[in-house]
């Protein structure tokens, strides 16, 4: 029997993800390899399991390939692009980062559905504390700032997170998430403040359906 997330899911060949952190990792080491580079990313407490060759592990929201791995940690190759277009040309060794293998049909949506392709970085611009939880107000481009919806989805570093109001000021569009305590501390959002750049990727059916909206007759 299949389920509407198995029809989802079996004409693409991409992988996909939920946005929700399995584990925190950091940049263990960093080598050039012309305008690309190779990332040796310490796993934490992913499991084992998920250390294999070829596999998908998203890094802060990036999907990337295992090239080579072992008991504790794994190898990627980042292209120029990415690096360009992603947080990921900021890596330092030791550079905390949000780890999540890829999802399976045997795997809980407990988030949304992530593609693992960043559609841009954004900024933050402030941090406040709200009784227990924590407010981050974020920038972004006008362009990506359409996908972004009050109460839909976004990931931000990887994380599925949900928006509470949205507004364009001048040319920007500026978001506000709220984070509780556990957020906060099994992820590296609790790293974030004002200035901190972020990969964002918007919510998917937000941007199929902006583009079946642009082709209406």
């Amino acid at each position: 029997r299949f389920s509407w997330l198995t029809i989802f899911l079996l004409p693409h060949k991409n992988t996909m993800f939920t946005g929700l952190t399995q584990a925190i990792g950091h940049i263990l080491a960093i080598e050039p390899h012309g305008d690309d580079t190779r990332f040796h990313v310490h796993a934490g407490d992913l499991a084992p399991s998920h250390l294999t060759l070829g596999a998908s592990i998203a890094c802060n929201g990036v999907c990337l390939t295992v090239i080579t791995f072992d008991a504790t940690s794994f190898w990627v190759d980042v292209s120029a692009e990415t690096l360009k277009l992603t947080t990921l040309g900021c890596w330092q060794v030791g550079t905390r980062i949000n780890l999540e293998p890829c999802l399976t049909l045997q795997t809980p949506l407990g988030g949304h559905l992530v593609s693992g392709h960043v559609d841009g970085v954004g900024t933050v611009l402030s941090r406040t504390t709200e009784a227990r939880s924590t407010r981050f107000d974020i920038a972004l481009s006008l362009e990506l700032g359409r996908f972004i919806a009050m109460k839909g989805s976004v990931t931000v570093e990887g994380v599925s997170l949900t928006v509470n109001k949205v507004r364009d000021e001048n040319d920007m569009t500026v978001f506000d998430i709220n984070l509780i305590p556990h957020t906060l501390s099994h992820t590296t959002l609790g790293d974030l403040q004002a200035g901190s750049r972020v990969n964002i990727e918007v919510d998917l059916l937000a941007r199929y359906a902006a583009r079946l909206s642009a082709h209406q007759p």
